[in-house]
């Protein structure tokens, strides 16, 4: 899977203001709201009743909020450059800075947990974190990621 089939560059944010993480999921549900189909307060709300199953702080300042939604036909990304790191509950109690949020129709299982396991594997590159977190604006930081998926 290439991350260009879930990623777009109207889906691509940098320099985004946090403040906390209900905040941001607040926001991202808004974000996504205004590029798909799909209902902000449904997001905000699928997002939030899954980081009460346990925090999506994947480690290392990076988050990847994820849920399966109603009335959503493919999987969807949204990346999210931070302006200032915020607290997301991460696994390693450090303060988060990049969020990869995916979202999946209420059917998928398995390409769900494929597309999880890809960004996870990307994310957890200290070489491409650094190159994220160094993006000036929202163009080169979906560049920097849509070559990261395609393993440049």
């Amino acid at each position: 899977m290439q991350i260009e089939t879930i990623l777009t560059p109207e889906r691509t944010f940098a320099g985004v203001q946090g403040g906390s993480k209900k905040r941001v999921l607040e926001l991202i549900g808004k974000l996504i709201a205004e590029h798909t189909n799909l209902d902000s307060d449904a997001i905000y709300e699928s997002l939030i009743a899954r980081e009460k199953l346990g925090s999506t702080g994947f480690g290392h300042g990076i988050a990847i909020p994820h849920c399966r939604i109603a009335n959503c036909t493919k999987a969807i990304g949204a990346l999210l450059q931070l302006e200032s790191k915020i607290d997301f509950d991460a696994l390693d109690g450090e303060p988060v800075d990049l969020i990869f949020v995916l979202l999946v129709p209420q059917e998928a299982t398995e390409q769900h947990l494929q597309i999880l396991k890809m960004l996870a594997e990307k994310l957890d590159q200290q070489a491409l974190r650094e190159k994220l977190r160094r993006c000036p604006d929202a163009a080169s930081l979906y560049s920097t990621m849509v070559d990261a998926g395609s393993g440049g």
